[in-house]
Formats: C-alpha cells, structure tokens, sequence
C-alpha cells in the first residue's frame, strides 16, 4: 500500500494533534487538570495511550499544546508589517492573531484558567512564552536604529512586550473576560514605556 504524500501525512498529524488536545482541554475543564489522566484522556479520544504518547509527551505537553504555533502565527503577521513601523505598533497588531483564533469567549477564560490556575502549567506556559523572543527579536531589530547592541535591544523589546501581553491576559482573566485585553494590553504598555521623573540636574 503507497504511503501518503508527506505534506499529507503531517496534515493528518497535525488534525489528530489538535483533536487529542481539544479533547484533553475538554476533560481538564470538566475534572480538574490534576484530577484527569492519561488513561481518562486516551479513552475519551478513543485511541490507545500509546498511541497518544505519539503525539504528546506528557500531560503538560497536552495542555501547553497550541502556543508554539501561536508564536510561529505572531511572527509571520509581525513579519508582514511595514519596515518603517515602529515595533511597538508593529507588535501590537501583531498580537492581534491571538483575537483572530476560533475560540469562544467562555471556551477562551476556561483555557487560560487552567493555565495561570496550575503552578506547572503557569510555569510551562511563561517558559513556552519565553521562547517567543527568539521568534520576535530578529524581526524587531531591523526596525531599530543602527548601534553595535540593537541585538540586545530587540530582545529587550519582544521581552516587554509578551510580558505585557501575559501580565494584560491574568487581569482578563481575573475579570472573567469582563474587559477589552487590548485595552488591557495597551494599558500595560503605557506603564512601562511612560518616562519616568528626570532627575534635577546639580548647579554649580
């Protein structure tokens, strides 16, 4: 029997992968992320736990499953923006694909629940966020000034901003989706870029 095209084949898997996962996001939000299992998961999605330790690597694996994509989506829409922009704005719309995604409110205040409300999975998720900046930064830094550290400025910016964009997601949440996140965001954004008091220059 011929096998499939690979472009294909990873389509399957890439249907099947978030399928599994939709299903564990599922169970977690009806049981507890604690509380549900592996087995319980296999079960409900109707393969064999092997066969979904193919896909995913652990539980947490399942539950984090989506935010590398995620990163990979804001990159490319980051990437499209004008090359004159400036990288805040050019962020900002960038993020908007978070908007974009085929979720329901309520479906989007259960999953980021589970998220911040799990020690572990807050942890993977701020790590998984993390590697955003290698995404990010080298798009950023075109858009800086020439300097021998507009590398390390470029990270600093992607670094502020998915911390805003985290920091802007927990107070949705804490609102149970009860505000505008960009609005959130933005605010966020004017706390740190705001300049702060000069300090009085000595007179002679």
């Amino acid at each position: 029997m011929a096998q499939k095209p690979a472009p294909l084949r990873e389509q399957t898997r890439s249907v099947v992968r978030a399928l599994l996962a939709k299903t564990a996001l599922e169970l977690f939000a009806a049981k507890g992320y604690d509380d549900t299992t592996l087995d319980e998961i296999a079960a409900a999605a109707g393969v064999s736990k092997r066969t979904l330790f193919n896909y995913f690597r652990s539980k947490e694996d399942l539950a984090l499953n989506g935010l590398s994509e995620q990163g990979e989506l804001i990159a490319a829409r980051l990437a499209e923006r004008p090359a004159d922009e400036d990288p805040w704005t050019s962020l900002r719309a960038a993020f908007q694909v978070l908007e974009e995604m085929d979720l329901t409110a309520e479906r989007r205040l259960e999953m980021i629940t589970l998220l911040f409300g799990n020690e572990s999975l807050r942890a993977g998720h701020a790590e998984k966020q993390a590697r955003w900046q290698d995404l990010l930064a080298p798009l950023i830094e075109p858009r800086l000034p020439d300097s021998d550290r507009r590398a390390l400025q470029a990270r600093a910016i992607a670094a502020a901003a998915i911390t805003c964009l985290q920091a802007a997601t927990e107070e949705w949440m804490r609102l149970g989706g009860q505000a505008d996140h960009f609005d959130l965001y933005d605010t966020a954004v004017q706390a740190i870029r705001r300049p702060g008091p000069q300090p009085e220059k000595k007179t002679t």
